[in-house]
């Protein structure tokens, strides 16, 4: 079959590769109909977090089921389905609280309490690195996928793979940060990061009941889609101060109830931004988190959403503490939201996939990945086709 694999830093090549095989007996293949790139798959991409062999990428897919083994007792083959990036066994301490990225059975050589930089981390995700359990992900024509009685959801004929495809991960992962906030209605939210989990995260404020919705991003083209999609008011990044200052006068001085950060250590960075990381020997950048932190109100809540994989010095716990800050992240609990929000889309409730702005064949993934990985040609998301 053919996949997209990561060979190296910015190298990722369609390569031909053995088809996958029922392993366990849980397990299923799926013929991949539609899948995506994730702003987290860029992490790997860039080199951020290292892949030391080829790996297939990808944790947003969805397909048909085509084989399954003997202990499947939910699918069988031909159901079309959509798939939880987590791989996670369904029985464990963590599973059973909603916690399937803490998964304590499904990254066995990696697995562990401590959550350290390349040792003991939390539970296996697809396509993303041997350090997340080593499982190929879904940017292929087909993938083996795990523990299928726990994650592969079936899908209503009604409704086209486009809209439900961000199940997987993105919109479960939007509405985690508002989720985590316990938001109940009335609040202004503030939302750092105009990408796809941003935009996903304003929809999912306004699902929750939000009074009011602000996006902040460094490009106009993805703030004019965040207005367009999620109906959220933007405001362009020109300084740290400015975007604080804004927010507060948006909020009647006090900063927003609930602040999401939806970028993650690799935001867009001056000369400055770079200096100081190389200076305090830090991997990308804590900037968006601290504006988060300043942008919030007293006792207010912080929801981080972007990836941090590494420890960053100076960081403001005496603000953390004077101002009562709620701070939570992680990776979001896709199994325990993905039925509700199934629910919304088929109702009608929200709309996921007016965020797509490319629609390619597998085959040109890798030019995919450098559309979006560089902002070229209005790149908001890309969506792959393995069957075309």
């Amino acid at each position: 079959m053919k996949a997209l694999r990561i060979h190296g830093a910015k190298d990722v090549r369609v390569d031909n590769v053995d088809d996958p095989e029922i392993k366990e007996s849980r397990d299923v293949i799926l013929r991949v109909t539609s899948t995506a790139i994730c702003g987290s798959d860029l992490h790997i991409y860039n080199g951020s977090i290292p892949q030391p062999k080829p790996m297939t990428l990808g944790h947003e897919f969805m397909g048909i089921v085509e084989e399954v083994g003997k202990g499947i007792t939910n699918l069988r083959r031909g159901d079309r389905v959509v798939v939880p990036f987590p791989v996670a066994c369904g029985h464990c301490l963590f599973c059973n609280h909603d916690l399937p990225g803490h998964c304590e059975n499904s990254n066995p050589d990696h697995y562990g309490p401590e959550g350290g930089l390349m040792t003991e981390k939390g539970g296996a995700l697809f396509g993303y690195t041997d350090l997340y359990g080593g499982y190929d992900g879904g940017q292929a024509e087909y993938v083996r996928v795990p523990y299928a009685n726990n994650g592969p959801r079936k899908v209503p004929d009604n409704l086209t793979d486009e809209q439900v495809l961000f199940l997987t991960d993105i919109f479960p992962t939007g509405y985690t940060g508002i989720d985590w906030a316990n938001v109940r209605g009335g609040e202004i939210v503030a939302i750092f990061g105009a990408g796809p989990v941003g935009i996903m995260a304003a929809k999912s404020a306004w699902l929750r009941g939000a009074s009011r919705v602000i996006i902040v991003d460094t490009q106009q083209y993805r703030l004019d889609k965040a207005r367009q999609a999620a109906r959220a008011e933007g405001i362009l990044w020109e300084s740290h101060q400015q975007v604080v200052d804004e927010i507060r006068s948006m909020s009647k001085g006090y900063g927003a109830d609930v602040v999401v950060e939806a970028v993650g250590f690799e935001p867009d960075r001056n000369v400055l931004d770079r200096a100081k990381s190389v200076i305090n020997l830090e991997k990308g950048s804590d900037k968006v988190l601290l504006a988060c932190m300043r942008a919030v109100r007293r006792g207010g809540f912080v929801s981080v959403l972007g990836v941090y994989s590494s420890p960053f010095d100076n960081f403001p716990i005496h603000q953390f503490f004077d101002k009562g800050i709620t701070l939570k992240g992680g990776q979001a609990p896709a199994h325990k939201h993905i039925d509700k929000l199934l629910a919304h889309v088929a109702n009608g409730d929200v709309r996921l996939d007016d965020i797509i702005s490319h629609r390619l064949p597998l085959s040109q993934a890798p030019h995919a990945y450098d559309i979006f990985r560089n902002k070229k040609d209005n790149c908001t998301k890309v969506v792959l086709k393995p069957g075309e």
